[in-house]
């Protein structure tokens, strides 16, 4: 047996291990690291630890740790009510406003992860306030940031059009965005309707809770007044004597002020809103540098959430003392292994060996569908564009043939290797894995493992039958 069949089939035994006996996932990818890379592959430690994601391990624990800092200071409260306030109580429409934000950044230069970042925790923080599926949320964030990804200006962009450039293959850049965005409208539009977004549309809009408690509030102070009005007039006319007439001062005075924390029957709308205190002032402000850092200076997201949290944490360290208990360790854990697991599976040559034996197939369509698989599955754990960079030099020799058009492969394979970042092996489920508050994480990866399997099934051969069959011959 070959050392990179072995190593196919190890992973398949670690994934039916965690599944049965729930051992972290990625606890039982490094021990496969190890035993697979010293006795197959013939490896030391610094090839094994080679792949090592160290930038998303940074990423995951300082975008948690940040976002931690503002749930416990109550900054992500605020921005909830806010953002509420701007889309008039229609819960329905945050899903669709989080594709179109994430979309807008991947869209004019933003690396997929990084828009995924800024936006996830906000977007999941909606989620669990107003009941929206946690799944349904992360998927519209990480298909906004993949619909946006294929700009001619973008990241994915300009490296797969330089990839086509380079390997002289005829491109259209505008295809390959438009493919893209279709493809991630489409099935963003199927998760909504799966997912519970009809039934958010059905609600309608929804008042603000701090203004609906408010004016429920309200509304029991009025009825407690008008009771003790009128049983202070049926008691004052049993009474024998009639209280004295209120001086001019008396009546004059204000009524006291309300008890504090409930409100008075004007102004409900704010009255109980979330206060922009010093600290949420600073944390909004930390998260506004975050966006500006990565998109405008292109700094790192993992590095510069971690200084911007220490600084947080250093000013206020009573609301920042349980934000590192609450990074998500567990999903960092397992992330980490996993793709330690396929850096040693690139390390030994395994997915070049699979890629090859594709190309080597004498049916052109047989192979574009089988590159298209090959692509959505090994995205699911390593960089889509390193994929794509694999990939599409693997496809030129049929590609040269003239009987499978370029422009639709190259797109059927950018679309392939980028829908599937929902996994929560790849960095854009893992983000959303890690920022969904309130949630039991064991299920939500399960259920992200599922939807992504289910895309990994479902949209390779679909894209190959939309825009690689109709250019054959």
């Amino acid at each position: 047996m070959s050392p990179e069949l072995i190593s196919i089939l190890v992973l398949a035994v670690v994934f039916v291990i965690a599944t049965t006996r729930s051992v972290n996932m990625g606890a039982l990818a490094f021990a496969a690291a190890f035993g697979v890379g010293e006795l197959v592959a013939g490896l030391d430690a610094d090839g094994i630890f080679a792949g090592f994601p160290g930038d998303l391990f940074v990423v995951l624990v300082g975008i948690t740790y940040l976002f931690a800092i503002a749930r416990a200071n109550g900054t992500t409260d605020w921005l909830v009510h806010a953002s509420i306030r701007l889309v008039r109580g229609r819960v329905a429409l945050i899903p669709w406003v989080m594709f179109a934000l994430t979309g807008a950044l991947t869209a004019i230069g933003a690396v997929s992860p990084a828009a995924v970042a800024i936006v996830a925790p906000i977007a999941l923080s909606f989620a669990a306030r107003y009941g929206i599926s946690p799944l349904l949320m992360g998927a519209m964030v990480v298909h906004g940031a993949q619909g946006g990804g294929f700009s001619p200006i973008s990241i994915y962009g300009t490296i797969v059009n330089g990839i086509v450039e380079r390997e002289n293959l005829p491109g259209n850049e505008v295809a390959l965005f438009l493919a893209s965005l279709t493809a991630n409208i489409v099935i963003a539009a199927v998760v909504f309707v799966l997912f519970g977004g009809l039934k958010l549309w059905a609600q309608g809009a929804v008042k603000d809770e701090t203004a609906q408690a408010a004016a429920d509030t309200a509304a029991g102070n009025r009825t407690t007044a008008a009771d003790t009005a009128a049983g202070n007039r049926a008691a004052g006319a049993a009474r024998v004597g009639a209280a004295a007439p209120r001086t001019a001062e008396q009546r004059t005075q204000p009524p006291a002020d309300p008890t504090p924390g409930t409100a008075s029957t004007s102004g409900t709308e704010t009255a109980l809103t979330p206060a922009l205190t010093p600290a949420r002032a600073a944390t909004l402000t930390a998260l506004a540098a975050l966006v500006v850092s990565v998109l405008a200076f292109d700094l790192d997201a993992g590095l510069t959430a971690v200084t911007l949290a220490v600084i947080l944490s250093a000013i206020w360290p009573d609301d920042s003392r349980k934000a590192v208990g609450q990074i998500a360790w567990s999903t960092v854990l397992l992330i980490c292994g996993v793709l330690t697991y396929v850096g040693v599976l690139d390390e030994m040559g395994t997915i070049t060996w699979a890629g090859e034996g594709v190309s080597d197939i004498g049916i052109p369509l047989l192979a574009a569908v089988l590159l298209c698989y090959i692509g959505a599955i090994v995205s699911a754990f390593a960089s889509s564009v390193g994929i794509m960079g694999a990939l599409i030099p693997l496809a030129v020799p049929f590609l040269a043939q003239g009987e499978i058009g370029a422009i639709g492969m190259v797109a059927a394979l950018a679309v392939s290797a980028t829908v599937v970042d929902v996994s929560p092996f790849s960095t854009n489920g893992a983000l959303v894995l890690a920022a969904a508050p309130d949630v039991d994480r064991e299920r939500f990866f399960r259920q992200l493992m599922v939807y992504g399997g289910i895309v990994v099934a479902v949209v390779p051969a679909v894209a190959w039958l939309v825009l690689v069959v109709p250019g054959f011959g």
